[in-house]
Formats: structure tokens, sequence, C-alpha cells
């Protein structure tokens, strides 16, 4: 089985750039999407349906705004929408596909970035998250957290460790969140497999960052431990080019 999960800062806009082309020639089983930006009746199901995927999209109240999808070859036995808290499921940040014993989650974490007031709910989202991750994975052992995090965890994961360190994605207060999501039983499957290795998910569409690859690791393929002895490989394909992020990969 092959999982991918992808921010593609709008779906619509990412299929213009041949977002189904791609798709065809990487041919994952799960896909899971954050940043969709649309709404279920914009969603272009005919592009996907010729490819062999079926959707299930969970999309933000405010229109071209957030929103997650799962994107699946495979029929899942149930789908869930959101986490149950309406501020945080107004922004369609959370939909989960159980195949099996296997669950699967697209997340898409908070931004911090445009203040204070974001950044205190990312804060808050935060914990909620872990709190319902760890409860999530009592019940379903087999868990896969996919998504765009929104933060990089350590000095390898970011272009430039020590300007970088007052800036949200990287302040010390979400680190310690991240060590502590770690601890309570997930697995950054990237990491783990490759300890040493310097690969980003998103650059900012300013100062030619991409082409100097002064980027941020910032989307997570995370696993439950149970799941740990199934994973065979992780990796991410910085060379898919239809957003500000990239995909990342793990193979089960």
């Amino acid at each position: 089985m092959k999982i991918i999960t992808y921010n593609v800062n709008g779906l619509r806009a990412a299929v213009g750039k041949g977002f189904a082309e791609w798709l065809a020639a990487e041919q994952p089983d799960i896909l899971c999407l954050q940043e969709t930006k649309l709404q279920p009746d914009q969603y272009p199901a005919l592009v996907f349906e010729e490819l062999g995927y079926t959707g299930y999209l969970f999309s933000a109240q405010k229109k071209g705004y957030s929103g997650t999808a799962i994107l699946t070859r495979q029929k899942p036995d149930h789908v869930q929408y959101g986490m149950g808290i309406e501020k945080y499921d107004n922004e369609g940040r959370f939909i989960r596909a159980d195949f099996g014993d296997l669950s699967i989650v697209s997340v898409y974490h908070p931004s911090g970035t445009s203040g204070e007031e974001r950044q205190a709910f990312k804060m808050e989202w935060l914990e909620y998250f872990q709190t319902y991750a760890v409860k999530l994975q009592a019940e379903h052992p087999n868990l896969i957290l996919c998504g765009d995090y929104n933060i990089c965890h350590e000095p390898i994961d970011i272009h430039d460790p020590v300007r970088n360190a007052k800036n949200s994605g990287f302040l010390p207060e979400e680190r310690e969140w991240m060590t502590r999501f770690l601890s309570a039983g997930f697995v950054d499957t990237f990491r783990r497999l490759h300890p040493e290795k310097q690969e980003y998910t998103w650059w900012s569409y300013r100062s030619n960052a991409r082409t100097n690859n002064k980027g941020w690791r910032i989307d997570y393929c995370m696993a439950s431990e149970p799941v740990m002895p199934q994973i065979k490989e992780a990796c991410i394909l910085n060379n898919a080019v239809h957003s500000d992020h990239c995909p990342a990969v793990i193979t089960l």
C-alpha cells in the first residue's frame, strides 16, 4: 500500500498545473490532501474517477479556504468527518477513513503566521489534537496521521534554524509540542527511516526559495508504533511542483 500526503494549496489550481497526470504516474492507493480550497460541488470528480479514485471531502464553511480530503481506490469501511469541535470542524481540518484495522487521517494544522490570534488558535488546536489522537489510537491502534502540521521539529528540518527561531512554525513551544506528541506513541516516519536526511516539503513563494532550496519540512506521515513494522519506505517527492508544498510518501 502506497500512501501520499500533499498540501495542494488549491486542488483546482493544482489540476490546472498537471496534478492529474502526476497522480496517474504515481498511482498511490490512498491520497491525503490538505488546503483543497473548494466546496464539494466544485470538486472535479470526473478527473479523479477516470483514474480510479473516489474522493471524500471535508470542506471549510468559508469558501476558498482550508479543507481536507482523502482520495482512495479502495472503498473505506467508514469515513469520519471532523473531530466533533465546531470551531475546528468549521475549518474542515480533519477527515479519517478506516480500511479494515488500519485508520488513515488527513489533517491540516492551523498556521499561526497571520498574527497572535491565529497563533493562539493554533496552540489550542495542537493540545486538543494530541488528546484526540491519543484517544483515537486507543480505539484504532493501527493509525496513520498524514498532513500539513505547520511545524518543523528539529534544526535539520528547516533551512535556517537560527533566523527562524522566532517565526511561527519553528517556535520553541511548537517544537516542544511536537516532542510531546511523538512521545505519546507516534512516529515521524521519514525521520525514523532517514535520521540524517535534510529534505523539505514547503518553500515560500518569495525570494526564489524553492530554487535555492530554502525550505521547511512541515508535512508528515505520522504513524502509531504498531504500524511501524509494516512501513517499508518513507520519502519526499520534491520534484512535484503543483503547490508551494510537495508530497510525502510512505509505503506499507
